[in-house]
C-alpha cells in the first residue's frame, strides 16, 4: 500500500496525471463547441472556466515534474 501512495509523487504518476488531465480537455472542447453552436453563453462560460482549471492543473503537474527531475539530479 505504501508503494501506491508514493506512485502519485513519482515521475510516472505525474505523467499519468498529466495524461488524464489532458484527456479531460477533450470533454471541455466538445462542451465549448456545443455551447457555441447552441448560442448557450452559460455553458460556454463553464467550458472556459473548466479549460482554465485544466491549464492550471497541467502547469502545476509540470512544475512537480520539473521538481522531481531536479531531485533526481541531486541524488545521482
Amino acid at each position: 500500500m505504501s508503494k501506491a501512495k508514493g506512485f502519485k509523487k513519482s515521475k510516472t504518476g505525474t505523467y499519468l496525471s498529466i495524461g488524464t488531465t489532458a484527456f479531460g480537455a477533450i470533454s471541455v472542447v466538445k462542451q465549448a463547441r456545443t455551447a457555441r453552436k447552441d448560442h448557450d453563453t452559460l455553458r460556454l462560460v463553464d467550458a472556459v472556466v473548466s479549460a482554465a482549471a485544466i491549464v492550471t492543473g497541467v502547469a502545476l503537474l509540470l512544475r512537480e515534474l520539473k521538481r522531481l527531475g531536479d531531485d533526481d539530479v541531486l541524488l545521482g
